[in-house]
């Protein structure tokens, strides 16, 4: 399989905050969801796929180019959208198409012009007047029109409402039919990436704590209810996250199994959503 985007032992120092190490592989031709809390890395890491910060150590890789040495050879083939407005507030959106399409050596003003008819974006409006949600799309519009290989997604849809946010996970989702584009997304909202995501890497402390299929996490995991005095210091070592309260226990475990042999019906056991896996997780590790 090959990568999109390849992190080779990469370092990097931030005085409180330190990426150390990490190896991380992005598959070609798929969605990949990046999640963790806030102050996890997911930002940072971002900042170095694409050049924002430079590594202390380590190497990266971006469609198989080294990204310091390709430059903005790499850079052409990335569709990139921040987490805020980066576009001149008094420019119209089709200004904006005219001078970003400048920069891409692949720039389609037609499909620009499509897909902001899609997304209702006024050709003569100022991007100071647009939603957020517009604004969102008009970098969407961007990312999308110069026939990137890669889209990567920092928190796009944060702060949109439901509809918004749903035409986007649509729009993503059929992007990557072609199996030569690879989206990844970057996103504290795992019920968008539980939709549409092929894969999940969970980030924690500038450490990655999972990496694998989407299906293959929710097939895995479940949660497990029962009165507390089931429990004994084995079961226990079973479950990650653990909590205890007057009224039972609730935690998530990859041995679903061994607690319906012991137990039975004395517990309830039910899947286990993206947000509960991540939080569970990451409860059990500390």
């Amino acid at each position: 399989m090959t990568d999109a985007i390849e992190l080779i032992n990469v370092s990097k120092n931030l005085g409180d905050f330190r990426i150390d190490q990490m190896n991380l592989q992005i598959p070609k031709g798929y969605i990949t969801g990046f999640i963790g809390p806030n102050g996890a890395g997911k930002s940072t890491t971002i900042r170095l796929i694409m050049d924002l910060v430079k590594a202390d150590a380590g190497e990266i890789k971006i469609l198989g180019l080294d990204h310091q040495e390709a430059g903005k050879a790499a850079r052409d083939r990335i569709g990139f959208v921040y987490p805020e407005n980066v576009f001149y507030e008094n420019l119209t959106v089709e200004a904006i198409g005219k001078v970003v399409g400048g920069f891409y050596s692949k720039w389609d003003k037609g499909i620009f012009r499509q897909l902001c008819q899609d997304f209702s974006l006024p050709a003569k409006k100022k991007v100071k007047d647009l939603s957020t949600g517009m604004k969102v799309k008009l970098s969407l519009a961007v990312a999308l029109s110069h026939h990137a290989d890669l889209i990567i997604l920092d928190e796009p849809t944060s702060g949109l409402d439901p509809l918004v946010r749903s035409e986007i996970l649509d729009l993503l989702y059929d992007l990557i039919q072609d199996q030569n584009k690879t989206v990844f997304f970057s996103s504290h909202i795992t019920t968008d990436l539980e939709k549409i995501a092929d894969y999940v890497v969970l980030i924690q402390d500038g450490r990655i704590v999972m990496d694998e299929a989407k299906d293959d996490l929710l097939d895995r995991f479940r949660l497990v209810k029962g009165a507390t005095d089931l429990l004994d210091a084995d079961t226990r070592s079973l479950l990650a996250g653990l909590k205890e309260t007057s009224a039972g226990f609730v935690g998530l475990t990859q041995e679903a199994d061994t607690f319906c042999e012991l137990y039975g019906d004395k517990v309830l056991i039910e899947p286990a959503s993206l947000e509960e896996i991540m939080v569970y997780s990451l409860k059990g590790a500390h």
